[in-house]
């Protein structure tokens, strides 16, 4: 996918055209009904709870990208975001084929759910919760963390990054769930 304009505000945290671009063997754009058996087994390998329904619906919305092989058309990593709420995108899952991680692709994922975001008039954040080891990745792509108030539950870490018009400026979170 590509970027769009950077927001106004001259914030140190990424702004769009910032974000994570997919690896040169491999594109990322919304998935099809066709992609539904792919993303639930990539999904289910990476152990996150997204059920069919969910995909399917998400799919639907245009609210499910897959990282795509330019050399097979396999599809390599999953996202799938839901709308809890009118204005806020959220990442529920996001996985990487075992073979593939490590090289960027599901930066280029979330990278690319913030730009959905951005170009959607509804939502003002992308959020996410996810396992304490990729907060560095997050971070990365301009979510504030918040690791919450109990120190005695530290399995989960919540980001949020603000999204808006290019007159607004801003950063939006996304997040995940795992089983």
């Amino acid at each position: 996918m590509t970027g769009s304009p950077d927001p106004g505000d001259a914030s140190d945290r990424p702004g769009p055209r910032d974000l994570a671009d997919p690896p040169e063997d491999v594109t990322v754009e919304r998935a099809t009904p066709d992609d539904r058996l792919d993303v639930l087994r990539i999904l289910d390998a990476a152990m996150l709870e997204t059920d069919a329904a969910t995909v399917d619906d998400r799919t639907a919305a245009g609210d499910v990208l897959v990282a795509r092989s330019t050399r097979t058309g396999g599809v390599v990593g999953a996202l799938v975001a839901v709308r809890p709420d009118s204005d806020r995108l959220h990442v529920d899952a996001v996985a990487v084929r075992r073979a593939r991680r490590g090289r960027g692709i599901g930066s280029a994922l979330v990278a690319a759910a913030v730009r959905r975001a951005e170009r959607d008039a509804d939502p003002a954040a992308v959020t996410a919760a996810f396992d304490p080891d990729l907060a560095g990745l997050y971070a990365d792509l301009g979510f504030e963390l918040d690791r919450g108030d109990d120190a005695r539950r530290t399995d989960r870490v919540r980001g949020q990054r603000q999204v808006g018009t290019a007159s607004e400026g801003g950063d939006r979170g996304s997040g995940e769930r795992r089983r």
